[in-house]
C-alpha cells in the first residue's frame, strides 16, 4: 500500500515546493522505493494553458497532452518518471467535472457543498492510480492561509484520518528570513505559519525552512518548541550553487531519514546518491564555457523558459562545460542592428512563443546565424521564423509571414485545422476555443537516412512532445529545398514539417516540437547535447 507526503508551504510562494518535492522523491527513488509525484492547484483555471507565461511560467506538456503546472518538469526531471493527465489538478478542472455531474443528476438531487463534494472529489483524485507506488507525494500549490486553497487543506486533512495509521505524513516548507537591521534570523514567520496549518486541522510531521544561512541550533530548537515537532524534523534548507545540489544537500540535512522515521521506517534499504554525486561534479568543475544567446520574448521572467534553461544545462553536463546565457528581447532587434548583441555568441536558440510581438526581432537572429555560421537553434516558433527569413532571404518570397500575424498572401505558416492523432482525425476552428486545443503531448516523426538530426538521435523514428497550433505550410517545401533548407523530419503521414535543417551549415536545426521538455541532467536531450557540442566547437573560432 502507498504511503502519502503531502508537501505545503507558508509564508511567501517560491520558496521551491516543486524542488523540494522532487528532491525528496528523488532521495526515496535512490533508496529503491517506486515513487509518483502529483500537484493540486488552487487556481480556478481548468489549466495553465490559456495563462499569460508572465502570470505562471511554463505550461509543461505532458506525453498524454496535459497542459500541467512547471513543478511537473522538476518531477520529470529528477525522478526521471513521466508525469501524465492524472498528475495535476485544478480547481477549474474540479469544479468543471463536479457541474458536469450535477447537471447529469449524479448527486441524486442532493445539494452540492464543498464539503463532502469537493473534497471528496479531491481525495478520490489524490487517492487515484497509486497501487503500484511506494510513496506518492502531493504538492498543494499556493500558501497556506490563501482562501481558494481551504478546500485543499481541508481535502488533505481528512485523508490524515481516512488512511491507515502511520501511512500519511504533512511536510511543511516555510521561510526562515535574515533582518539585516536586527542581525539576525527570525523563527516567528515560521511560527505563524504552522499556527495557521494547526487551525485548520493539520499538524506538521516535518518543517523544512528555506534560509540562506545556517539555522543556529538554538533557533532550530525554538522553531521545533513552538510548532509542536521534534527538533530533528526541523530540516534547514539552505541556498545551493545548483538545483542538481538539492538532493544531495537534503540528504546531508537529513530530510529522507526524517520522512522515513516519521513513517516508522527504521529498515529502510540504503541510500545510492552515485548519479546526483556525478552530475554535482561535472556542474562544479567544468572544463570550459560557451555562451548561448537566446532570443525570446518572455525573458522578463526566466520561469517562462524554465524548461529551457535546464535543458541547455543538461547540454553543458553532457560536454562538461559551462553554459553561459544571454537573455535578449527579441523586440530590441526590430529596432536595432542585432550584430553588437550577437557578435562573440557560440550559439544562438529562438524558443516557442505565440503572437506577432517581436517575431521580426527572432527573423533577424535567424538570418544572422545563417549568414555568420553560428549554431542556431530554433524550437516551434523558432522553426517557424527560421523558415519565414530563409523563404524572404533565400527563396525571393518578400512578403512571406504566418497567418497567426494577419492575412497574407504568403502564409509559409499557417494555422492547423486538422490532423491525425493516432488512427482519430483532430479538427480545430479557428473561431474555436483556446484552451486545450492545440496540438498537444507525443507525436511521433520520421526522420530523413543520412540528415544530420537522424545521426543526432540515432534512429530515424522518434515521439517527441508538441504544443502549437500553427505550422510550416508544405506547399512552400520545394521552394524552400531548392535553396537548401531541407525538411529532414515530417510526420509519418508526410504531411507536417516537424524539422529543418542546412546541411552545410555548422548547426542549424528547427523543430516545431518542445524537445526541452523530455530533457533530465542524467540524460540530456541528444539534440540539446549535440547543440552545446557545436557551441563548444564554435567557441574554438571565435
Amino acid at each position: 500500500m502507498a504511503r502519502y507526503i503531502f508537501i505545503t508551504g507558508g509564508v511567501v510562494s517560491s520558496l521551491g515546493k516543486g524542488l523540494a518535492s522532487a528532491a525528496l522523491g528523488a532521495l526515496l527513488q535512490a533508496r529503491g522505493y517506486s515513487v509518483r509525484l502529483r500537484k493540486l492547484d488552487p487556481y480556478l483555471n481548468v489549466d495553465p494553458g490559456t495563462m499569460s507565461p508572465y502570470q505562471h511560467g511554463e505550461v509543461y506538456v505532458t506525453d498524454d497532452g496535459a497542459e500541467t503546472d512547471l513543478d511537473l518538469g522538476h518531477y520529470e526531471r529528477f525522478t526521471g518518471r513521466s508525469a501524465n493527465q492524472q498528475d495535476n489538478i485544478t480547481t477549474g478542472r474540479l469544479y468543471q467535472d463536479i457541474i458536469a455531474k450535477e447537471r447529469r443528476g449524479d448527486y441524486l438531487g442532493a445539494t452540492v457543498q464543498v464539503i463532502p463534494h469537493v473534497t471528496d472529489a479531491l481525495k478520490e483524485f489524490v487517492l487515484d492510480g497509486n497501487e503500484d507506488y511506494d510513496f506518492v507525494l502531493c504538492e498543494i500549490g499556493g500558501t497556506v492561509g490563501d482562501i481558494e486553497g481551504l478546500p485543499f487543506f481541508e481535502a488533505i486533512r481528512q485523508l490524515g484520518n481516512d488512511l491507515p495509521r502511520g501511512s500519511c505524513v504533512y511536510l511543511h516548507l516555510t521561510l526562515i528570513p535574515f533582518i539585516p537591521s536586527a542581525g539576525e534570523l527570525k523563527t516567528k514567520p515560521t511560527q505563524h505559519s504552522v499556527k495557521e496549518l494547526r487551525s485548520i486541522g493539520i499538524q506538521p510531521d516535518i518543517l523544512l525552512c528555506r534560509a540562506d544561512r545556517e539555522i543556529p541550533e538554538n533557533e532550530r530548537r525554538k522553531i521545533a518548541l513552538f510548532c509542536n515537532v521534534r527538533p530533528s524534523a526541523v530540516v534547514q534548507a539552505l541556498d545551493v550553487a545548483s538545483i542538481y545540489d538539492v538532493p544531495l544537500a537534503y540528504h546531508e540535512e537529513g530530510l529522507d531519514n526524517e520522512v522515513l522515521a516519521a513513517f516508522g521506517i527504521e529498515d529502510a534499504p540504503g541510500l545510492d546518491l552515485t548519479r546526483w554525486q556525478n552530475i554535482s561534479e561535472r556542474i562544479a568543475n567544468p572544463e570550459g564555457e560557451v555562451k548561448i544567446a537566446v532570443v525570446g520574448k518572455y525573458t522578463g521572467l526566466l520561469d517562462a523558459y524554465k524548461s529551457l534553461n535546464e535543458a541547455l544545462s543538461h547540454g553543458g553536463i553532457a560536454n562538461r562545460v559551462k553554459v553561459n546565457l544571454e537573455w535578449i528581447e527579441s523586440e530590441i532587434f526590430e529596432a536595432e542592428d542585432p550584430s553588437p548583441y550577437l557578435e562573440g555568441v557560440h550559439g544562438i536558440l529562438v524558443p516557442g512563443g505565440f503572437g506577432e510581438r517581436g517575431a521580426e526581432g527572432k527573423i533577424k537572429a535567424a538570418t544572422f546565424a545563417r549568414e555568420r555560421d553560428v549554431p542556431y537553434f530554433g524550437i516551434c516558433f523558432g522553426m517557424q521564423m527560421a523558415c519565414i527569413e530563409a523563404a524572404r532571404n533565400l527563396a525571393g518570397i518578400e512578403n512571406a509571414s504566418s497567418t497567426e500575424f494577419g492575412e497574407t498572401d504568403e502564409p509559409v505558416v499557417g494555422l492547423m485545422t486538422e490532423w491525425m492523432r493516432g488512427n482519430e482525425l483532430e479538427q480545430r476552428k479557428a473561431t474555436g476555443d483556446l484552451g486545450g486545443t492545440m496540438r498537444l503531448g507525443a507525436y511521433e516523426a520520421t526522420l530523413s537516412e543520412g540528415s544530420r538530426v537522424a545521426a543526432i538521435y540515432g534512429d530515424t523514428h522518434i515521439s517527441e512532445r508538441h504544443r502549437h497550433r500553427f505550422e510550416v505550410n508544405t506547399g512552400y517545401r520545394d521552394r524552400l529545398e531548392a535553396v537548401g533548407m531541407r525538411f529532414s523530419g515530417l510526420s509519418p503521414d508526410g504531411l507536417l514539417p516537424e524539422i529543418v535543417e542546412y546541411p552545410d551549415h555548422s548547426w542549424f536545426i528547427g523543430v516545431q516540437y518542445h524537445p526541452e521538455l523530455k530533457s533530465k541532467p542524467f540524460e540530456p536531450h541528444p539534440l540539446f547535447a549535440s547543440f552545446i557540442a557545436a557551441a563548444v566547437e564554435q567557441s574554438r573560432l571565435v
